[in-house]
């Protein structure tokens, strides 16, 4: 049989559990869970887990603890990543989870998360020989990978998470005009690094791994009357003005009619619209009209090299 291992990517937002046995290629889910913690609400851009996040963060760690005793699980990794990494009572987290599950948590930097990402996507099977940029949106960091099928061109993480850029810009509902202005000139400002490294690399493919990215792909599809399953689609290909019709529909849409839209999760009803004006400030910017999903990300990364 083959071993049960256990992987955790501990985000800014969402905590993820997935305990998965199997080849790297060919692998089965047997718990998959994501807990909205929020771990950065309130004191992000202070550089602190406030102390009801921090305790919404142990109690999911308990319960992560008691799904890996209860299925058996003999190899475990728990990924940290912006959040976790910027906080300076992170080393606090850590030591308290271990002390209450044995968990140990490794705090990973931005090079080694695009990594992970890009192996995660890799295993997607969207990759092809020619250039591709993965973008993850996380909600304390972006990592930026330009690559193909065969090996990473340039990767990077900024701190310009969906959290960050809410705390910054995103202050009224719905988000005027003005802070659109501001929050663009700010990615103009702090990606600046990123438009260097593919200045000289035609991009043919813009391939957002997760999280916005579904809601992006469910919202389209239930619009259009269809089932949506992403267990069912690991990958999925945007139409361009379908993509460009619907984040301006959520920029300019209220809280209270996201919140109603049951293809919104929760944790990202807020987040979307931020994560909607970096996807469009991208493909306006270099000019990319090709847009994939893939459910891949950090997690079934580093799931591959624990089953390898």
């Amino acid at each position: 049989m083959s071993k049960r291992v256990a992987v955790m990517d501990l985000g800014t937002n969402t905590f993820h559990l997935l305990i998965a046995s199997g080849t790297a290629h060919n692998y089965q889910e047997i718990v998959h869970l994501h807990e909205s913690v929020k771990l950065g609400e309130g004191g992000i851009n202070k550089g602190y887990i406030l102390p009801e996040a921090f305790a919404r963060g142990i109690n999911t760690m308990l319960q992560f603890q008691q799904q890996i005793e209860a299925n058996g699980v003999e190899q475990v990794r728990a990924i940290a990543t912006s959040a976790l990494r910027s906080a300076s009572n992170g080393n606090d987290f850590i030591n308290e989870v271990k002390a209450k599950t044995g968990i140990s948590i490794e705090i990973i930097d931005g090079a080694q998360e695009a990594e992970f990402i890009y192996n995660g996507v890799r295993l997607c099977g969207c990759l092809s020989g020619g250039s591709s940029l993965i973008m993850d949106i996380g909600g304390g960091s972006v990592e930026f990978i330009l690559g193909n099928a065969d090996h990473i061109i340039y990767k990077q993480s900024f701190e310009i998470g969906a959290a960050r850029l809410m705390d910054l810009f995103h202050r009224t509902d719905p988000i005027p005009a003005a802070s659109i202005q501001a929050l663009n000139l700010y990615l103009e400002d702090k990606l600046s690094d990123l438009f260097k490294a593919v200045t000289n690399h035609k991009v043919e493919v813009l391939i957002g791994s997760s999280g916005a990215f579904e809601t992006f792909a469910g919202l389209i599809e239930i619009e259009k009357g269809e089932e949506f399953d992403l267990k069912k689609n690991v990958s999925y290909t945007f139409n361009e003005t379908e993509l460009l019709t619907l984040t301006n529909q959520l920029v300019q849409s209220t809280h209270q009619k996201r919140a109603g839209n049951k293809a919104i999760i929760p944790v990202r009803v807020d987040m979307i619209v931020v994560a909607s004006l970096i996807t469009r400030f991208i493909m306006h910017k270099l000019q990319i009209g090709n847009v994939m999903m893939c459910t891949n990300s950090l997690k079934e990364g580093v799931l591959a090299g624990m089953l390898d």
